[in-house]
């Protein structure tokens, strides 16, 4: 049986149609709305906690403080000792006894170490036995010489008498002559004697090390037993040393200053120290030379300070900031005062002082 063809009518869309209806599952409209509403909260407590975004204004830079009117300039350096030495020995010797510690006070004279001294006994000893015998030796020459002056006084009044000859008052004479020459020798030979005393007395001495001048030990070289001489030897094992005493009643300042500005520095010239450990501490200080050469390698000058107050605190090669001052200075009122980078090549900024 043959199925009936469709028409072509049969396959348009009927549009007069009502359009179906389109349902939402409920479920997916609740998954969709919990993740939106928990963004919408973190948002909002995203931009409670963030504080507002600061606009951006360029304000003109602040002016620097301003020196004191009387302020050349500002300088860095270190303090210095400018009495200061490393004590040494004068002869080769062992040290057998030390007797100073780092941070000790010594007096001038003071006896800072000992040496073995059994040479040195002994050629004093020697010298003294030679110092005798000298004595010895004289003292005979001299009784000779007494006795052939007496000799020669009896054979010239026997002569006189006509008992001797003029021949055995000439051999008294000459007999008399050469002792006395042998008395000079011997004279000679006993100030020889005399200074070889002097001399092993003087190295016995050598063997006791002294304090130049009052000071304080800052370094400690040697100890008991080691070979101290005063020449380097034995390939570098040798201490040449014992230890370094700083006067610090000496102390002073030493700062560069570039050459640009060192016609703002004079001898006499007051001026204020800080230092680096206590920067609230001003210390009263005064010019005491400008060290009459430059350095081309930093293009700076030195310059040497006196400080007016003594203190322990006060320590050396302790880094220091000073200030020049100088009332009279001629750039006053425009460049006034420079800053220091580095204490071996400073670098100085003027400043502008009112």
């Amino acid at each position: 049986m043959n199925e009936p063809k469709p028409s072509i009518n049969q396959l348009r869309i009927d549009r007069s149609a009502p359009a179906p209806e389109r349902r939402i599952s409920k479920l997916w409209l609740v998954g969709l709305a919990v993740p939106v509403a928990a963004a919408a909260v973190w948002g909002f407590q995203s931009a409670k906690t963030q504080p507002a975004a600061a606009k951006s204004v360029v304000a003109p830079p602040a002016p620097s403080a301003p020196l004191p009117p009387t302020a050349a300039l500002e300088a860095t350096g270190y303090v210095i000792a400018n009495r200061q030495a490393t004590v040494a020995v004068k002869v080769t010797g062992r040290l057998t006894e030390v007797a100073f510690e780092e941070g000790q006070h010594v007096k001038a004279g003071q006896v800072l170490a000992r040496l073995d001294n059994t040479n040195a006994l002994a050629s004093l000893n020697e010298a003294k036995a030679q110092v005798e015998l000298g004595k010895a030796n004289l003292k005979g020459k001299l009784a000779m010489l007494e006795i052939s002056q007496r000799q020669l006084e009896r054979q010239k009044t026997l002569h006189a008498s006509g008992w001797v000859s003029g021949n055995a008052v000439d051999n008294a004479a000459a007999s008399g002559e050469s002792l006395r020459n042998e008395v000079e020798v011997a004279k000679g030979q006993l100030a020889v004697y005399q200074a070889t005393l002097q001399v092993a007395q003087r190295y016995l001495e050598d063997t006791i090390v002294r304090a130049p001048f009052d000071g304080i030990v800052t370094v400690k070289a040697a100890q008991p037993g080691e070979i101290i001489s005063p020449i380097s030897a034995g390939g570098g094992f040798t201490r040449t040393g014992i230890c370094t005493i700083v006067a610090m009643d000496s102390l002073e300042v030493s700062v560069d200053v570039s050459e640009n500005f060192i016609n703002r520095i004079r001898p006499g010239q007051p001026a204020s120290i800080t230092l680096n450990a206590y920067k609230d501490w001003h210390i009263p200080a005064e010019v005491i030379a400008v060290v009459p050469t430059a350095d081309r390698t930093k293009a700076t000058v030195g310059v040497r300070l006196a400080l007016k107050e003594k203190d322990p605190r006060i320590l050396p090669q302790m880094g220091v900031n000073v200030r020049f001052l100088n009332a009279d200075t001629p750039d006053k009122g425009a460049d006034a005062a420079l800053k220091t980078q580095g204490a071996g090549a400073p670098s100085q900024e003027p400043r502008r002082s009112n």
